[in-house]
């Protein structure tokens, strides 16, 4: 059985078994370019830099069997940016060095293939199980065949805390659900647990809900929640399911 644990403070997910998984998704890279576009600069290879970094510190620290990266490594949907084409071969080069990756793609993947090295394992984009577990990006619906699975692991909606109040207002939070599976898996019935990663790219979150656009996903809205708890990266919990739309 996968035992589950969140890496404190970091938007990382650990799963250990017969292997040992290290999750984390939307990294974005490549991003500077929509963001140029309305004139916030971060410095030229700064961000792919730091991001490098920050995973091969969680690589160093956790040591796990393999990286799952799960959907939106790059940031353009169709295209290729000439930011992406030099910064995904760059990450996959340096990070393949120190772990065997697993990409699951998500919707911003387009060609992704043309960047990804021959020694990384590529995932359908519906998604990979081990055991009971179901790893997806979110931006697609689980096909029956999955209906066994009791947990589904994704990314996609880049979950951000919103209260103007509060001092954890534009905060990246972790989602943590229980929906009815039938809701999911029209075969089935019981319950589902719903894990939702918050975004490894820091950038992409803001402190006002309406200058934050929200990925949509058929999953979330489908699902029927029973039970939630939304917590922050440092291990708060802010609340249960009566705040969900709050950060989804």
């Amino acid at each position: 059985m996968l035992q589950t644990r969140i890496v404190p403070s970091k938007p990382a997910l650990i799963l250990e078994g017969l292997k040992k998984y290290l999750v984390i998704t939307d990294l974005h890279i490549g991003f500077e370019s929509s963001m140029q576009s309305n004139e916030i600069f971060l410095g030229k290879n700064s961000s792919i830099h730091q991001t490098i970094e920050e995973v091969e510190s969680l690589i160093d620290d956790e040591k796990p069997d393999s990286l799952i990266l799960l959907g939106d490594i790059k940031s353009s949907v169709k295209v290729i940016s000439k930011n992406e084409w030099d910064e995904v071969p760059l990450f996959f080069k340096k990070i393949s060095e120190k772990c065997d990756i697993i990409t699951v793609p998500g919707n911003h993947d387009g060609n992704l293939e043309k960047l990804i090295p021959d020694n990384i394992t590529t995932i359908s984009s519906i998604g990979m199980i081990d055991e009971n577990i179901l790893f997806t990006h979110g931006h697609t619906m689980p096909t029956e065949n999955f209906s066994q699975v009791e947990k589904i692991i994704m990314g996609h909606v880049h979950p951000v805390f919103f209260q103007e109040e509060s001092i954890m207002n534009g905060q990246r939070v972790w989602v943590s659900m229980k929906i009815k599976k039938e809701n999911i898996f029209p075969s089935s019935s019981g319950e589902l647990e719903v894990i939702i990663i918050p975004s490894f790219n820091r950038y992409f979150y803001a402190t006002h809900k309406r200058n934050y656009k929200k990925s949509i996903s058929p999953i979330i809205n489908r699902a029927e929640i029973l039970s939630a708890k939304i917590v922050s990266l440092d291990g708060v919990i802010l609340g249960d399911e009566s705040i969900i739309k709050q950060v989804l």
